[in-house]
């Protein structure tokens, strides 16, 4: 197939897309009857996330293997980026949608919430500080400690990481590989100290509109910490396969672009939700 600048690479017809349908229809019917405590609902729970990781790792493969044999071409490059670039867009949405919600129970709807009880039965209103109506029943989560070093963490791998685009460009590999395993040993520890953050928290999810949006937010965060850091594990595995070069290797941007979000999410969430 010609690959000049007019031409588009059509794939084949392909299974994967019903794979991913099936995926996700058992990982969501699972988990919600896990959630309602039916017996059913933990093996369909895992069956979904063992087709999940099968799509995964079958659809990532044979993308790889497009690139590899050279299918692709400026045009199609293009079309990556544009997709990659809504894809962030949307993902900016999702959690706009969570930071309006934490915004709105803390400086608008407050009084409100404390007499809620039309919502739900067992509702408890406990944003951790005074106003009418409220009493602070537990201590919030501070911004200091773990936190702060988790933002040093994550804010340092986003170095790391351009030090590692810095070597690809320079065609430096030592470099290169180096950045990357960085960025994915910072990014584990993250999550080791987020995990360890939640153990020895005094509230939970059912802790009001305080618990419900701090775990929201930073657990949700917590799940596109470990996305961007199984991607990055598979782009240094492919490095070490030997691909991407300094003229093409939109792979690896794709993956720095989503971790480069990921860091200015977490500085939201450390002023916003721990800080102020």
């Amino acid at each position: 197939m010609s690959q000049d600048n007019k031409s588009y690479f059509l794939p084949g017809p392909s299974f994967w897309p019903l794979i991913s349908s099936i995926s996700l229809f058992l990982l969501a019917g699972g988990f919600t009857m896990m959630l309602n405590k039916v017996a059913m609902g933990k093996p369909i729970f895992i069956a979904g996330a063992i087709s999940l990781a099968y799509l995964l790792f079958g659809w990532f493969k044979e993308v790889i293997g497009e690139s590899v044999s050279k299918f692709y071409n400026k045009q199609v490059d293009k079309s990556f980026r544009w997709g990659m670039g809504f894809f962030i867009f949307s993902e900016v949405m999702f959690f706009f949608g969570f930071f309006g919600a934490l915004f709105y129970a803390r400086n608008v709807s407050v009084p409100w919430l404390a007499d809620a009880k039309l919502l739900w039965p067992n509702f408890v209103a406990g944003w951790p500080t005074s106003g009418p109506g409220l009493t602070e029943a537990f201590t919030a989560m501070g911004p200091w400690g773990l936190p702060a070093i988790n933002t040093l963490i994550l804010l340092t791998s986003g170095i790391t990481l351009t030090w590692a685009h810095w070597g690809l460009m320079k065609n430096k590999r030592t470099q290169l590989k180096i950045g990357l395993a960085l960025t994915v040993l910072l990014g584990v520890i993250f999550l080791y100290l987020q995990m360890h953050e939640y153990a020895e928290a005094g509230f939970t999810i059912k802790t009001g509109i305080y618990g419900a949006t701090f775990y929201m937010l930073t657990g949700f965060h917590g799940l596109h910490v470990t996305m961007g850091a199984v991607m990055l594990a598979i782009i240094l595995f492919r490095v070490m396969k030997g691909h991407f070069d300094s003229h093409d290797h939109f792979g690896f941007e794709a993956v720095a672009w989503y971790w480069h979000f990921v860091d200015v999410v977490w500085l939201f969430l450390f002023i916003f939700v721990y800080w102020l």
